[in-house]
């Protein structure tokens, strides 16, 4: 019985408490997250019944890059052009105070505007649930959607409040010492999610 049960690798990965390589890992590469863009934009178009009235809002900075590839996804499915956009959600974050200054980002509705609409937010990585929360408040000040949706190319878990996002490219099981960087080839010359241990 134990035979069953024995590691014919003794020194594989199973049995490695620590990991000996603290390099960042790639969890996603260039097609992965091709893919996961193509799949949000089918389930985006089936819970829209066709996507008629939504609107894109790309989170500064990746979730910008993210929701002109989702428009584009769209688009090559349907047929016709999205409109899409971004919010910049730096002013109306609660943690101001205990994070460096950062630089503005812009905030650009697309000319059709968001009331009334189906605005879905558009953001790399899903944590604590404070960025979004951010949006949802710098949104209000754009105008009244009739439904606000989240998509998300990663969600590494970790909530602190009651946010979901409705479309997931990858759930993401994270330890609290983890990072998880967002690479994208408009931003960074590449596409890739890594994850690594943070720096001490």
């Amino acid at each position: 019985m134990n035979a069953a049960f024995r590691d014919p690798d003794p020194g594989g990965a199973a049995e490695r408490t620590v990991d000996p390589d603290p390099r960042p890992k790639a969890v996603l590469e260039g097609p992965d997250i091709r893919r996961a863009m193509t799949r949000i934009a089918h389930e985006i178009l089936e819970r829209t019944k066709g996507g008629a009235d939504v609107v894109l809002l790309g989170v500064q900075t990746r979730g910008v890059t993210l929701a002109a590839r989702l428009a584009a996804a769209l688009q090559e499915v349907e047929g016709r052009p999205f409109p899409w956009g971004s919010i910049d959600v730096t002013m109306y974050r609660d943690d101001l105070r205990m994070k460096p200054a950062r630089a503005l980002g812009r905030t650009e509705p697309p000319p059709e505007g968001v009331d009334d609409r189906v605005v879905v937010l558009v953001d790399d990585v899903l944590f604590s649930g404070r960025t979004v929360r951010a949006a949802l408040d710098a949104l209000g000040d754009l105008g009244r959607p009739r439904a606000v949706q989240l998509a998300v190319l990663v969600d590494r878990g970790h909530r602190e409040l009651p946010i979901r996002a409705d479309y997931v490219g990858k759930n993401l099981p994270t330890s609290m010492r983890e990072t998880v960087r967002v690479l994208l080839a408009e931003n960074d010359g590449r596409d890739e999610v890594l994850l690594g241990e943070e720096a001490r």
